[in-house]
């Protein structure tokens, strides 16, 4: 708790003295704090989610029950090391979390792309009617959420909680090339969907839990 306080004591004094217009120019306007960054890329990431499971669902509905689609290609983010549980997420420090959730959006911005575009020339109309503007606001999604965290990160080594090192991870670094290599050999069929958007559907509740446990690691007894 005295943490806390402390965290709390110097993000005031930098809103004050440091930081007192917001970025997008408004007069009077404070920047927000930490525990606000936090909740905003938590409900961002909560809702990335929602939209990759649906259309993740959307797609099983409508091809599954007439055609065998399914071919659980490996992951391309397989490589990128994630704890599999709470307890060990937990056991990560707040330097490895962060950068692990870096990786991860990171790696879905060209494969995003690619979906958007496949999905935007598909011949099966029907489905495709809403399902390429869904896969181009995941796509937004990521990259707003990846700008947001790195805001997140940015403040929280401002404030001294995690050490410079943990810093800008590019989208070349997120993954191994060759593992992302099949998404920009041109057109994907329904199966390559599917397969993105089961790794997707996966990898984006990675995302919203790993953003969750390190608020709650960075603020104990935040509603955790």
């Amino acid at each position: 708790m005295r943490k806390v306080l402390i965290l709390i004591y110097l993000e005031q004094s930098i809103r004050v003295e440091t930081f007192p217009i917001c970025s997008y120019g408004q007069a009077r306007c404070r920047l927000p704090l930490l525990a606000d960054l936090f909740d905003r890329v938590i409900q961002q990431s909560s809702r990335m989610h929602d939209v990759s499971s649906d259309l993740h669902w959307e797609l099983e509905q409508y091809f599954l029950p007439s055609r065998n689609i399914i071919r659980k290609r490996k992951c391309h983010s397989f490589g990128i090391l994630t704890p599999g549980d709470k307890e060990n997420v937990q056991k990560l420090e707040k330097e490895q979390l962060m950068e692990v959730i870096l990786r991860l959006l990171g790696a879905w911005e060209d494969p995003l792309s690619h979906l958007y575009w496949s999905m935007s020339q598909g011949q099966d109309k029907d489905f495709n009617f809403y399902s390429p503007g869904k896969a181009l606001e995941m796509s937004d999604m990521v990259q707003d959420l990846r700008d947001g965290v790195a805001k997140v990160a940015d403040r929280m080594k401002l404030l001294g909680v995690i050490r410079n090192s943990a810093g800008y991870t590019s989208p070349e670094d997120s993954g191994p090339s060759a593992a992302i290599s099949f998404y920009k050999q041109g057109h994907l069929d329904p199966g390559d969907h599917h397969d993105l958007l089961h790794c997707f559907k996966r990898d984006s509740n990675k995302v919203k839990n790993y953003l969750r446990i390190l608020k709650c690691t960075t603020f104990p007894g935040s509603d955790c």
